[in-house]
């Protein structure tokens, strides 16, 4: 059972920065992926960006050029520096840690709010 934790929301003023953290723990098995997802105010979870292990990156494009994602493989924790940031990134944040390999796995952070008021 993998535990998956996400740090960090909070409120911030538009064009104000913020940086999420979520660490992994739990597991022995390599965490392919890990990433950021988000679920505005009536609407669906929604890929944010995404890095795997080896450092291959994946971002939304409504977030390119104004979020960074990085990971510590050694701390299975991934990291997310949002700057620029609009009202319409609020949302709940949520960290996924997932294995391709066998024995897969996807997991859940709770969630995180991120606020960013105008």
């Amino acid at each position: 059972q993998v535990q998956v934790v996400e740090f960090g929301g909070g409120l911030v003023q538009a064009g104000g920065s913020l940086r999420l953290s979520c660490a992994a723990s739990g597991s022995i098995f390599t965490i392919d992926v890990m990433g950021w997802y988000r679920q505005p105010p009536g609407k669906q979870r929604e890929l944010v960006a995404a890095i795997t292990s080896g450092g291959s990156t994946n971002y939304a494009d409504f977030v390119k050029g104004r979020f960074t994602i990085s990971r510590d493989n050694a701390k299975n924790t991934v990291y997310l520096q949002m700057s620029s940031l609009k009202p319409e990134d609020t949302a709940v944040y949520y960290c996924n840690a997932r294995r391709v390999g066998v024995p897969s796995f996807s997991y859940w952070g709770q969630g995180t709010q991120v606020t960013v008021s105008s």
